[in-house]
């Protein structure tokens, strides 16, 4: 029976999770000393802008202040309030996004290329992943790629690889530029927000962890793509994928004509103009969010769309990220609390009572493993931003680590688990278009998670040793 109940055991939804840690915070308020530390405006001398700091020397206990019932209950509403810019800018791109989507420009790319590299066999692997990890790094493309998954699996098993090989193109590359994204609205874009660092600062080092991380996943991908092909009963699922039927990836009706073509130099050209925009004008959400609406417009009009149908796309896209962006509020109603109850600067204390007797860059591995063992619980990369960041930027600040360094902790523990963990829905939704057990995906990619694992400490301790900033 024992047995029985453990089977049945499911991870609670991410809103219960955080619900239940926000009960926990308000107990905590009445067991924690409260404490405070002077927070200061500081102004850098090289750039001339402000940014708020704890006086590390400042910190003294306070009288208590628990948090009361009607408190404990004003979370949400107050967590949400605190964040709404980055809640609303996260539902304007998602919804931007979507139209795009909607627009068949990105699909029918993939699907003109995938045609022009039949035959080719090995090099379909880097071009297709190298493509989608571009997307990943650019605007943090996940869900979007789902459709391409049936598409994938028949291109690799019509070229002699497996279905493995397949979800592994999409899968693989998705979480590489997750993890090392350059312009990630929805992760880099929180986490910098709450850490107050100037928009996507330090995109150089994000793009040699992107070309490091993605070069070592396509060339374990290829590896075992060779194998499979010489030798088909290597491939775990090899006897399912001789039931399947033959799907043929030029039957499947996917246009690609002069409209998609034009929306995605729209697409193109609205990047550009987001690098130039947040390096020369310094650009922040109200902008960002405005150039990817006016995107959107653009190509629902090259698309002819209409006026109902850029509405219901512009919908469904902010409806399928509605959980994605609440959870940012839902999670920070954990901050709400800690300062509400005065012992947010206590727990601070304490932690960098013990961090600052370590080295900082091993200070720095541990916010990273913190930030590992976090997705298995919250997949979110905004829920985990706005969760984590608000507690590590300034604890960084304490142990001597920069606000950089931690916010390259969170997105590569943030993005690397995605491809392996159950409690991500874009990944089971994958396997299950895929028709591949999570069983068998998570024993291939192990290994190649692992590595990743490896890339991602050493660039990690890496940022730290160089003090990569500006802060």
């Amino acid at each position: 029976m024992e047995k029985e109940k453990k089977r049945k055991f499911r991870v609670p939804h991410v809103f219960a999770l955080l619900m239940i840690i926000i009960l926990i915070c308000a107990i905590l308020s009445y067991i924690i000393p409260a404490g405070s530390y002077e927070r200061v405006q500081f102004t850098d001398p090289n750039t001339g802008k402000t940014r708020t700091i704890i006086d590390a020397d400042s910190f003294h206990y306070i009288d208590r202040t628990p948090v009361s019932v009607m408190t404990l209950l004003s979370s949400l509403a107050g967590g949400m309030a605190q964040v709404s810019d980055i809640i609303f800018f996260v539902f304007i791109v998602g919804g931007s996004i979507a139209v795009l989507q909607a627009s068949g420009a990105i699909e029918g790319g993939l699907m003109g290329l995938a045609r022009r590299l039949r035959g080719k066999e090995i090099i379909v692997i880097p071009v297709i992943m190298v493509l989608i990890t571009t997307l990943g790094v650019i605007m943090g493309i996940c869900e979007e790629m789902i459709p391409l998954i049936p598409i994938m699996v028949a291109l690799a098993l019509q070229v002699g690889f497996d279905s493995i090989t397949g979800t592994a193109m999409i899968i693989g590359s998705t979480a590489a530029g997750f993890s090392c994204s350059v312009l990630n609205p929805f992760n880099v874009g929180v986490a910098q927000g709450i850490a107050e660092l100037p928009a996507f600062s330090g995109a150089w080092y994000r793009i040699i962890m992107a070309v490091v991380m993605l070069s070592v996943t396509i060339f374990m991908v290829c590896r075992y793509a060779v194998k499979v092909k010489k030798n088909p009963a290597l491939s775990s699922m090899h006897e399912f994928d001789k039931t399947r039927e033959e799907v043929n990836v030029e039957e499947k009706d996917v246009k690609f004509g002069v409209r998609e073509k034009i929306c995605l130099v729209i697409f193109i050209l609205t990047i550009v103009l987001l690098v130039w925009g947040v390096i020369k004008e310094g650009w922040y959400f109200y902008e960002i969010g405005a150039l990817f609406l006016g995107m959107a417009i653009l190509v629902a009009i090259v698309s002819n769309m209409g006026l109902s149908g850029f509405g219901q796309a512009l919908a469904d896209g902010m409806t399928n990220i509605c959980s994605g962006a609440l959870v940012i509020g839902v999670a920070n109603g954990i901050l709400w609390i800690l300062t509400q109850g005065n012992i947010l600067d206590t727990i601070l204390h304490a932690a960098a009572g013990v961090l600052t007797h370590l080295p900082s860059w091993l200070s720095a591995v541990g916010m990273y493993i913190f930030q590992c063992l976090m997705n298995y619980l919250i997949p979110s990369g905004s829920g985990q931003a706005a969760v984590t960041m608000p507690i590590l930027a300034p604890l960084s600040d304490l142990v001597g680590v920069t606000r950089q360094t931690a916010v390259i902790a969170f997105q590569l523990g943030d993005g690397i688990s995605n491809a392996i963990t159950p409690t991500s829905g874009v990944l089971m939704a994958s396997l299950a278009l895929a028709k591949i057990p999570w069983e068998k995906w998570a024993k291939w990619f192990l290994p190649i998670m692992l590595v990743q694992y490896g890339i991602g400490l050493v660039f990690v301790i890496l940022a730290q040793l160089i003090q990569l900033g500006p802060f």
